[in-house]
């Protein structure tokens, strides 16, 4: 599963003042978007979830603060970049931050839900398959009776001898056996009317 990585960016615009925060972002227009230099900003990451991460002043805790992505009360929200995508697991993760892994037992139910899930996506792209593959098979079928049973009709209106053979019987009743089979006009039945017939 990939995550989408996004920077959030605000224009530092905390001082107290309306004027000094008009200057600030006076400042990130010339210098930002005119020169391309940068400016007074502060950032924060958003990835696995609604919430962005930063760093700043805390009155407790060592700095690292969330809050909704874009909606950072102290400062005035500008842009958000998007820096690409990670596939990290939450254990991958931990591994790259050099931290234990998470117990076993935290994420076993949620491992347990995918596996059933994915079977029974699986297992239901089977079942379509086959239906698929019966319906076809009736088609060929059916247009092989069709055949043999128009074939064996020519076959036998085209008879010129009107003798029958050893047994007494005459070849048309012989060659004639899939008409019982096929009656005129007749169609496989297609998924829907076979699920019908299931269902009466």
């Amino acid at each position: 599963m990939t995550m989408e990585v996004i920077l959030h960016v605000y224009d530092v615009t905390n001082c107290g003042g309306e004027k000094t925060n008009n200057i600030i972002m006076q400042i990130n227009k010339i210098f930002k978007d005119g020169i391309g230099l940068g400016g007074i900003f502060h950032s924060a990451i958003q990835v696995y979830g609604d919430q962005e991460w930063s760093f700043g002043f805390c009155e407790q805790g060592p700095g690292v603060f969330s809050c909704p992505s874009k909606k950072n009360p102290m400062y005035t929200y500008r842009e958000s970049i998007k820096l690409g995508e990670i596939s990290f697991s939450v254990y991958k993760f931990c591994e790259k931050l050099g931290v234990l892994k998470l117990p076993g037992w935290v994420n076993r139910s949620a491992h347990a839900g995918d596996t059933a899930a994915e079977i029974a996506g699986n297992t239901a792209y089977r079942f379509r398959q086959a239906k698929t593959e019966i319906v076809t098979a009736s088609k060929v079928a059916y247009r092989f009776l069709t055949g043999v049973a128009s074939n064996n009709l020519n076959t036998t209106t085209n008879s010129s001898s009107p003798r029958g053979d050893s047994n007494g019987s005459s070849p048309g009743c012989q060659a004639g056996w899939p008409k019982n089979f096929i009656s005129p006009g007749a169609k496989p039945s297609s998924s829907s009317e076979l699920k019908n017939l299931d269902q009466a």
